[in-house]
């Protein structure tokens, strides 16, 4: 197969480029690519003035860069982030993302930090299969998750997404592009842009892979207000975006009682195999939530004795890092994160 590789640059920057993978061009041959190529590029570029283009080729799959993907059952594929916040990372690859493939089509669940890493991503499926991605699904709101869904749209995918995703997303997102935009280099970020869910999960949800099903499910506040989780039946493979976090410390951008609430309650059917948001996959339940628990009801505890005690926040958010200091070796990204949590924490709980 071959694939339209753009080169893309921005305007008035011309050493600033990056290769865009345009899939609509996507042929058997390279002839048939090289046809399609200048209608496509036309349009691509059409809509985005600050981006210049720089030439274009058709590439074979083999070709093209590819992320690393680990087959952890039958059909399911995942790509393992670097568990570390993403300003401690060189191109924001952090979170894990996953990839189902069925009899007729394919579907992802969440897409990666940047174009650069969707389009990668893209390329590792190709590697697997010539199945179309019929669905993106999208987890929840954060950029480390999101901002690679562009190339899957053009591609012909539907995305869906949490109930109150679209709301969500929409008013972070320039904050979210402007922060990639900072912290990683152009070639990680140009061409990278806001994709909306087409359709929206209520409560609960089912999509067809021809020949195998995945069952959607949009959870109450957790770890953000629209957290979604992802079940296939046949694997009992539980995706649960970032409703659980292994190696990496746990951020609260929700709701911390409702968080617990979630992982008091074990999920049924009870998987066999369970991909967390970051961090290593597991087939234990126990093992996929005890320590992020621990850390979790150690924060409520803290905080709530705090507000007892009626220390004011400014003071309280570092008498609370300080008492979850025992914890530290467990988790990477630690400080900033634990602070972070202390503040959502006490703004939450203070009013109980």
């Amino acid at each position: 197969m071959f694939h339209l590789i753009l080169t893309a640059c921005i305007a008035g920057s011309p050493e600033d480029c990056a290769p865009i993978l345009l899939p609509e061009a996507e042929a058997g041959t390279r002839a048939e690519c090289e046809a399609r190529a200048e209608r496509i590029i036309d349009l691509w570029l059409k809509d985005r003035s600050g981006l210049t283009g720089a030439g274009a080729e058709c590439r074979s799959t083999e070709e093209l860069p590819a992320l690393p993907l680990q087959q952890v059952a039958p059909g399911i594929h995942v790509y393992i982030g670097d568990p570390v916040q993403m300003e401690e990372s060189a191109d924001g690859r952090i979170a894990n993302l996953g990839v189902v493939i069925g009899e007729a089509s394919v579907a992802v669940i969440d897409t990666g930090v940047s174009r650069a890493q969707g389009q990668e991503l893209h390329a590792a499926i190709r590697r697997l299969t010539d199945l179309p991605v019929s669905h993106v699904i999208l987890t929840h709101m954060h950029p480390d998750h999101v901002l690679g869904s562009s190339v899957f749209k053009e591609a012909g995918a539907e995305i869906l997404g949490h109930a109150a995703m679209p709301m969500a997303l929409d008013v972070r997102a320039q904050g979210y592009l402007d922060s990639v935009a900072r912290l990683y280099p152009p070639e990680e970020v140009i061409g990278t842009g806001i994709t909306l869910p087409d359709r929206v999960v209520e409560d609960r949800d089912r999509i067809d892979l021809g020949g195998r099903s995945l069952s959607l499910r949009a959870e109450g506040t957790a770890h953000t207000d629209n957290d979604l989780t992802v079940f296939d039946p046949e694997t009992a493979t539980l995706f649960t975006g970032d409703l659980v976090f292994r190696e990496l410390a746990p951020v609260i951008d929700g709701s911390l009682i409702g968080w617990l609430q979630w992982l008091e309650v074990p999920p049924r059917p009870v998987p066999r195999l369970i991909v967390p948001g970051h961090g290593p996959v597991t087939d234990s339940w126990t093992e996929a939530i005890g320590p992020q628990a621990e850390f979790l009801t150690a924060l409520r505890d803290a905080t709530r004795d705090a507000i007892a005690a009626g220390v004011p926040m400014s003071d309280a958010v570092p008498r609370i890092t300080k008492a979850l200091q025992d914890k530290q070796d467990a988790w990477n990204s630690f400080p900033q994160t634990a602070a972070r949590d202390a503040t959502a924490a006490y703004k939450e709980l203070e009013w109980e």
